[in-house]
């Protein structure tokens, strides 16, 4: 798509929508123009409706009460982010391991309520999970180093591959791909296992979350390489919106590795015509 452009909205409705957040239904603190009204319009037609977010530094909980905050009812059932996914993982494929997360309260919180183990002792860690951290600091690196490299016994995943996370007016902070990067420089290791978008473990939560064919949904979202990317992949509609890091020159950058269904000004687009 060398020449991109914004394309005309859908033209039916779809069975389920599901949404990325920041820098599609707000931007920061503020609620995006349109988003109120689709959704207002999505629960009228008793519409299912997904809440999708790589940034684990909230649950499910404190996306809730956000997204209340803003006018947008939602229900904890109805909001998949990745404190949500990671945990998930480990109960289904690594209920036993022993875990060291570089990550915030609410991920460490929800291992907790888990059941998960945590250790800081990289002779006993299984398993290193890379989050987003606005405390990272050298022991913690060294600790995850120790356990993949030295003792050669933890494996790498992580909650998101985001580099960085955007801010309202261009600006960001680094996000957990700086931490799965400096951990694969120094130990040799790869990334194993990615829970947040684009990976099949988000899809699959996705999916069961919704209880219908997820090719009859729309994914909608600001980033290509993240929800745009899975949908892609999946092959499921998608819906690039031009209000969060996205914007038409990017998308014309991908050289055709990207090719959304639509390509839209904001959510306020997502819905057919009136």
């Amino acid at each position: 798509m060398n020449d991109a452009q914004i394309t005309d909205r859908p033209r039916h409705l779809y069975d389920a929508y599901i949404l990325d957040l920041d820098g599609t239904v707000y931007l920061g603190d503020a609620l995006l123009p349109g988003a109120q009204e689709v959704v207002t319009e999505l629960m009228s037609r008793d519409i299912p409706r997904l809440y999708l977010s790589n940034n684990p530094t909230r649950d499910r909980e404190m996306y809730v009460r956000k997204l209340n905050d803003l006018g947008i009812p939602a229900r904890p059932e109805e909001v998949i982010t990745t404190v949500f996914t990671t945990t998930q993982w480990l109960l289904q494929n690594a209920p036993d391991a022993t875990v060291f997360p570089i990550a915030e309260e609410p991920l460490i919180r929800a291992l907790h309520a888990a059941g998960i183990r945590i250790s800081e002792d990289p002779r006993e860690i299984d398993i290193v999970i890379a989050s987003y951290d606005r405390e990272v600091h050298w022991k913690k690196l060294q600790i995850a180093f120790e356990a993949i490299w030295y003792y050669k016994r933890a494996y790498l995943i992580a909650t998101n591959p985001d580099m960085f996370c955007p801010f309202p007016g261009g600006r960001g902070e680094v996000d957990a791909g700086a931490i799965i990067a400096a951990l694969e420089a120094t130990t040799g290791t790869k990334l194993r296992v990615n829970c947040g978008k684009p990976s099949p473990v988000m899809l699959r939560t996705i999916g069961q979350a919704l209880g219908i064919e997820l090719e009859r949904s729309l994914i909608v979202g600001d980033r290509l390489y993240t929800e745009i990317r899975m949908g892609i992949e999946a092959g499921v509609d998608t819906a690039l919106v031009l209000t969060g890091e996205t914007d038409l020159p990017m998308l014309s950058e991908t050289a055709g590795r990207f090719h959304p269904t639509y390509v839209l000004p904001s959510i306020a687009e997502i819905l057919p015509s009136p």
